[in-house]
């Protein structure tokens, strides 16, 4: 352990400033608003009575009315109870599948109301994305399309019939192209619908569109191998993981995948195995990937490329034509040691980018054909299916169109006009096309535009599959009936190609009795209610073959470079690279308040895009977080608040896209600017980088960040960290508890023991598992009835979630204690190369928890079973319990956030309080909430173990964050069960409790970050 090593959470507390320390005097943000207090109201007085009944009106009756009816037509089987009953205060399980990977639907009276992992799924062992958990909110969204639309009028489906069959017959005959224009789509039965359809009408073309492209890897393979696939990756069969912008852990292919295979390598049995993966991360901005990795180093886009030949030069003993040195001193010799541990890894080493470019791609292949990956840690043989768009081919559809050569285009799970990087083009020659149908379930930018709107059904309310893996098939069914009268956009294209089979259900039930349910070993109607009940079948993988790499690279290497030297940007401009984040990805749920407000990882900044740049060039250019900056490349240009970013790349700037919605819904429309037109097309593909120049306007716009907002006052016992190195002589040095450690549970002088005679509930969370995904947060506001708050009342200290990530950074600071003076500015270099530790943050139910004694109502007590238990009527507000809480886990609900009608457009209220879990209750304003371990869950478990006439075991009960976690990094469990998953992981060398010292006894245990990094790296 470095001693010098100093944490802190922002630049602000690093830095003492003025803001932060007034801020941090005070335990609130402000007082309660004296107009409440004479009004008794909400943000601007009481909730009237006709906003109470709003949310009773039309909106909630449309969606009572489906989930009452006899769910659906066509018999869904829940995945766990049979036959299927509503039956009132018990709970329904369905299986479906959420982009490719299995999932199971929680169902309370005809309500869907969470989304958990299938713990079989192949993709995420039950691990869901934040992004999944949050989708069963959409269900509920007012601004759904209700009906289908003709010419911008209401339309009943059979006059939207006849219309689109006369179009449709018109233009067969007069022989002009058809489009149909989705995002991949890895559906057998949908894709088979669309192979109907151009039987149907021969001059169609399907095209795949994804907005954030992976062309460039699928044509490398192409190139490199004549097979034009999406690698299967395998980041658990890798001792060395090399990555260049490829955001693996974040947003890069599959994310709840690629983080359980990563932490394998990585987690407390891979350690206590004397075992642990190593991962170098060369990258621009700073990436949820980034910060997790053992050593990451800072490369501007246009070093990239450069870094990446001088690596196959490295490992291949070669020189390729044009190489040169890197200018970027620390890169280059990172490469030089690189390549000799890839070489001493081989076949167990793996090495991705995030590049889209073809050439790009086609060397990071030369270079794991070196290595001996693929058949080991790449798979071609049983390739993903998760992303297939052609960009070659979209970017010809808007020449076809623009030369009038399109008489109709189709719009399914595309946004071309938001997402395009030439939106403009796009919408020009839309206007040249007949006949624009769109799919669309919201109204968005392209929906704008279309002649016809046949609202598709949301994916809860529908029938389908999905093959996201070769070989690994899942089934979707709906878990209520449809809320709207929409229709699957399947089955309109049944309707209008006059298909023999005329409803879709049917169509995908030929299509597995002939096709798929074999391959699981079922047939007939048994087989087919088995895979209801099960979600999925898989067929044996196919051999994963070994592929020699023997194209001539000159060429590839001088495109290469060609391109690396077109990105170098001069002293009056930056290179701009952008990205995606992992709440809003490319934008298509901007209309989700959870996710709006779920802070990102890395920033944790919530409902805003921002331009992030290194502190070095902020203190250069002269601005402060929030001053708005003009960005322009690529002839588009945006106002942006900048935000100082450490990590962040000198002379670079980093934009996420997925914002500046504006045809979105009330909570995502017009938040933050959209920068998918920064992208260009070069080398056949969508690329994310491009020479920018940036100017202050002169004004601010103050972000919503949460990661100083909750203080621990600078103690240094929050994070505990060694290398693996040490952890190998001494697996629990790092915590602390080396000899002579003194136990402060021995002398307790004030504070009651508690006796646990049946449980002891507890939980362990493994800090080198835990990826700060975020997924945890947004499971807890679902099973928990956490209310969003909104941008405002963020930036007023008010977000309501009951669990956090803080985010920690860390350099050797050698006692310098910051860099607040213009002397110290070459300091500011340190903050390039600061290291990361997340780390969840929830109440810590703690044995001596100082909230209990200095609350005056009792409303918050002890219980036999180790929880600290909030009595919400009892509460009266004084806040003395979040005051004395040392790790700032309690919330004041300053409002009735889920009644007041000012959150409308945050909660949705006509629909939102049907997500609500039943089992929970929703708080009033001027009540303390914090983490209750999901209390609801145990009484379940405990319930159910005695209607089965048994004792409980370990696993009968999981706890949201825990059941969602892709990395299995949160563990909860009876500690009074020595055989429990909870005691064996507390039982770690590793483990230890923050603020021990405090003797709070806190009752969850966390296990030492590791690194596997050397001295000199450290």
């Amino acid at each position: 352990m470095d001693s010098n090593k100093k944490y802190w959470k922002g630049l602000e507390e690093l830095n003492k400033t003025p803001e932060f320390v007034e801020k941090n005097k005070h335990e609130f943000a402000e007082p309660i608003p004296i107009e409440d207090v004479l009004t008794g109201g909400g943000l601007a007085g009481a909730t009237p009575r006709r906003d109470f009944l709003k949310a009773l009106g039309f909106g909630v009756g449309a969606v009572s009315l489906a989930a009452c009816q006899k769910v659906p037509v066509h018999k869904s089987i829940p995945y766990l109870i049979k036959p299927e009953e509503i039956t009132p205060g018990v709970a329904n399980y369905y299986s479906s599948t959420y982009e490719g990977s299995a999932i199971v639907v929680k169902t309370r009276e005809g309500r869907p109301i969470k989304i958990e992992g299938n713990p079989n799924d192949l993709l995420s062992k039950g691990g869901v994305s934040a992004q999944a958990q949050a989708s069963v909110l959409d269900l509920y969204d007012g601004n759904r399309l209700h009906a289908p639309l003709l010419a911008g009028n209401d339309a009943g489906w059979g006059q939207v019939d006849a219309f689109m069959k006369s179009e449709l017959t018109a233009i067969k005959a007069g022989g002009k192209k058809l489009r149909i224009l989705s995002a991949t789509v890895h559906s057998p039965s949908t894709a088979a619908v669309i192979a109907d359809f151009i039987a149907q009408y021969p001059n169609t073309k399907h095209i795949n569109y994804d907005a954030v492209s992976y062309t460039g890897i699928i044509q490398a393979n192409q190139n490199s191998f004549g097979k034009a696939v999406l690698p299967h990756y395998n980041f658990d069969k890798a001792d060395i993981i090399v990555s260049f912008g490829a955001d693996f852990l974040g947003t890069w292919i599959s994310p709840p995948e690629f983080i359980r295979q990563y932490v394998q390598n990585r987690n407390n049995k891979s350690l206590q195995s004397k075992k642990m993966s190593r991962h170098i991360q060369f990258e621009t901005g700073m990436s949820v990937t980034g910060t997790n990795a053992d050593v990451r180093i800072p490369i501007k886009p246009s070093e990239e490329g450069l870094a990446l030949v001088t690596l196959y030069n490295a490992i291949s003993g070669t020189t390729l034509p044009g190489t040169k040195k890197l200018d970027n001193v620390t890169a280059d010799k990172a490469i030089t040691l690189v390549s000799k541990e890839l070489l001493a890894a081989k076949g167990k080493a793996l090495v991705v980018a995030g590049s889209n470019d073809v050439a790009t791609q086609v060397l990071v292949n030369a270079i794991n054909s070196l290595l001996g990956s693929y058949g080991k840690t790449i798979d071609l043989d049983n390739p993903s299916h998760q992303f297939a768009g052609n960009d070659a081919e979209v970017v010809e559809l808007v020449k076809e169109m623009n030369r009038g050569e399109v008489d109709a285009v189709f719009f399914l799970n595309a946004n071309p006009v938001y997402d395009y990087f030439n939106s403009t083009e796009f919408a020009d020659g839309l206007k040249k096309v007949r006949l624009k149908v769109s799919f669309a379930d919201h109204n968005d930018e392209t929906s704008a535009l279309c002649d016809v709107l046949a609202p598709n059904h949301y994916y809860l309310e529908s029938w389908g599959d999905d093959n996201a893996l070769e070989g690994y098939y899942t089934i979707l069914q709906p878990t209520i009936n449809p809320v709207y009268d929409t229709r699957q956009a399947e089955q309109s294209l049944l309707t209008w190609s006059d298909n023999p089979v005329k409803e879709y259900y049917t169509y995908v039930r030929n299509n597995w009795d002939k096709n798929l349910l074999s391959k699981g070993g079922l047939s007939g109607q048994s087989g087919w209610e088995a895979l209801l009940q099960k979600g999925f079948v898989k067929e044996a993988d196919k051999p994963a073959g070994s592929y020699s790499f023997s194209k001539d690279l000159n060429a590839v290497a001088q495109t290469i470079l060609d391109h690396s030297n077109a990105l170098v940007a001069d002293s009056s401009k930056v290179e701009l690279q952008i990205f995606q984040t992992v709440a809003m990805r490319d934008g298509k749920r901007a209309n989700n308040p959870w996710l709006q407000e779920l802070p990102d990882p890395v920033s944790k900044v919530t409902w805003d895009n921002f331009a992030a740049a290194s502190p070095t060039d902020m203190r250069k250019w002269g601005y402060e977080d929030g001053d708005v900056v003009t960005v322009t490349a690529n002839g588009y240009s945006i106002d942006i608040p900048v935000l100082s970013q450490p990590g962040q790349c000198q002379g670079t700037i980093s934009i996420a896209v997925g914002y500046g919605r504006t045809v979105a819904g009330p909570v995502g429309i017009n938040v933050g600017k959209n920068a998918f037109p920064f992208h260009s097309l070069r080398n056949g593909t969508f690329q994310t980088s491009a020479v920018a120049t940036q100017k202050g306007t002169g004004e601010n716009s103050p972000l919503a960040q949460t990661q100083t907002h909750h203080s621990i006052e600078g103690r240094n016992s929050i994070i505990k960290e060694a290398t693996f190195t040490e952890y190998l002589k001494n697996p629990s040095g790092g915590t602390g508890r080396e000899e002579g450690h003194k136990d402060y549970n021995e002398n307790n002088l004030f504070w009651q023991e508690w006796d646990h005679p049946a449980y002891n509930w507890v939980m362990a969370i493994d800090l080198n598992a835990c990826t700060g995904c975020g997924a945890c947060v947004v499971a807890c506001s679902a099973e928990n009835n956490v209310p969003v708050v909104g941008k405002d009342e963020v930036k007023r200290r008010r977000e309501m979630h009951w669990i956090r990530i803080d985010r920690y950074y860390s350099f050797n600071d050698n006692g310098k204690g910051g860099v607040t003076k213009e002397s110290d500015i070459a300091d500011l270099a340190d903050l390039d190369h600061v290291k990361v530790v997340y780390q969840p943050m929830l109440c810590q139910h703690c044995e001596h928890a100082p909230c209990e004694t200095v609350c005056p109502v009792l409303a918050t007590v002890h219980s036999s079973e180790g929880l600290n238990h909030m009595a919400y009527n009892r509460c009266i507000g004084t806040r003395y319990c979040a005051n004395n809480c040392p790790y700032k886990v309690r919330r004041f609900n300053w409002f009735n956030y889920w009644n007041d009608s000012r959150f409308e457009n945050y909660l949705q209220a006509e629909h939102t309080l049907l997500v609500l879990n039943p089992d929970v209750v929703t708080r009033f304003r001027g009540v303390m909430e914090k983490c209750s371990m999901c209390i609801q869950r145990i009484q379940a478990g405990k319930l159910k173990a005695k209607i089965e006439k048994r004792s409980l075991k370990d696993g009968d009960v999981k706890v949201a964050c825990q059941q969602t976690c892709p990395a299995n990094a949160i563990v909860f469990g009876n500690a009074n069960d020595p055989n429990s998953e909870v005691s064996k992981a507390l039982k770690s060398e590793r483990t230890y409790y923050v603020l021990e010292e405090l003797n709070v006894q806190p009752g969850v245990g966390y296990q030492v970050k590791v690194r596997n990094i050397s001295e000199t790296e450290a």
